[in-house]
């Protein structure tokens, strides 16, 4: 790998995250543990070659490793290891960071970065005094949402109970989070599913407000 060959923090951070698609391998990972075909999926633009040499490179830096499932599938994933976990916050606030820039891709966010895009616009304001557990049913990831104590969790899995459950594409929820997109015009176009609570779940698709852009200081 490359080095910046300089002592501060930062630049050995870099070296070992700083390569292309290194930090979207960690992201596509926070949720748990993923094949290398559901990595492709969740970053379709990079190369088969590239990708599996990113997945050496963060071995190598101890921020994953693999694990071989046992039979019948005996399936090899990969996962954050405790070192790369600590990369979370970093990632969280890169893309709340991110979020206030210009959007310049068309392309469709993976489950993995809407999740990520949930966790940095969540209002808290906004869900103060709410306690309400949801089924999010994207694109095949099943997962858990829980808004309680003006806080969310999200996690891969199905929960015991939910308020409401809703069963979309990504694109779908995207656009009825941060498009402006009614959840009435979603339901009769048949683009989203919704179970359970229907005030529950409008009231979780309110909790993300779009960032507003951040705005250059003057000459």
């Amino acid at each position: 790998m490359r080095s910046y060959d300089d002592p501060c923090g930062l630049a050995r951070a870099l070296d070992l995250v700083g390569e292309r698609w290194a930090l979207l391998v960690v992201r596509e990972l926070l949720l748990g543990p993923k094949r290398f075909a559901d990595l492709r999926r969740g970053l379709p633009s990079v190369s088969q070659n590239v990708l599996s040499q990113r997945l050496r490179d963060l071995e190598t830096a101890g921020v994953l490793r693999r694990r071989v499932l046992g039979p019948p599938a005996d399936a090899r994933t990969y996962e954050l290891t405790e070192h790369g976990r600590r990369l979370e916050p970093v990632l969280l606030e890169l893309a709340r960071w991110g979020s206030r820039t210009p959007l310049t891709s068309v392309a469709e966010l993976s489950a993995g970065a809407l999740v990520l895009a949930l966790r940095t616009t969540f209002d808290q304001r906004a869900a103060a005094g709410m306690s309400a557990t949801y089924e999010l049913s994207l694109a095949g990831e099943l997962l858990r949402a829980e808004v309680a104590d003006a806080s969310l969790e999200i996690a891969r899995g199905r929960p015991e109970r939910a308020d409401a459950v809703l069963r979309a594409d990504v694109a779908t929820l995207r656009s009825l989070m941060f498009g402006g997109r009614a959840l009435d015009d979603a339901l009769r176009d048949g683009d989203i599913e919704v179970g359970g609570d229907r005030a529950a779940a409008e009231r979780f698709l309110a909790l993300f407000p779009r960032p507003a852009l951040a705005t250059a200081p003057p000459g």
